[in-house]
């Protein structure tokens, strides 16, 4: 007597669908979406228009806080600008700006201010005068000017564009 088979039974002879249960496809799916947000953040993503003006804003602020020190505390303070490493740092607070790579970051310092050297700071004295000086922050042509004044150590922001 013949045994009898169920069709619900495995079959091996071929007749099956080959492919990737639901099962499968989530778990490749969870290990893809914890990779890129372990790895999206790290990649580095250009400067935006906004934040290079963002940037020269907070320049622009701390020195303004650093002459406003000088003249309340009736004493020198020097802002440290330092264009090859890439920050800015006050006199009055240690508070420092640190620029991103793609950011082009130069100055144009006083070499001799007050009958000495002064070529990585600007001074700001009680009077409110300062040595002067400029930082040009620019990025894909676009940049932006923080000029400070010899004579009255006002601060402004130019924009410019290099194209």
């Amino acid at each position: 007597m013949p045994k009898l088979k169920s069709p619900a039974g495995a079959r091996d002879d071929g007749g099956g669908q080959d492919g990737f249960t639901l099962l499968e496809v989530v778990c490749v799916l969870a290990i893809v979406s914890i990779l890129a947000a372990v790895l999206l953040p790290a990649l580095p993503r250009p400067t935006s228009h906004a934040r290079l003006e963002a940037f020269a804003i907070e320049t622009a602020t701390l020195l303004m806080g650093d002459r406003d020190a000088a003249i309340r505390r009736r004493a020198e303070v020097a802002t440290e600008v330092n264009a090859p490493s890439r920050f800015v740092r006050s006199g009055a607070t240690d508070r420092s700006i640190r620029l991103p790579d793609d950011v082009t970051f130069q100055a144009l310092l006083s070499a001799r201010c007050d009958r000495r050297t002064a070529s990585a700071t600007i001074l700001f004295f009680p009077s409110g005068m300062s040595c002067g000086g400029v930082i040009a922050l620019t990025r894909t042509g676009n940049g932006y000017e923080i000029r400070v004044n010899w004579l009255t150590g006002g601060v402004e922001i130019v924009p410019f564009n290099q194209s």
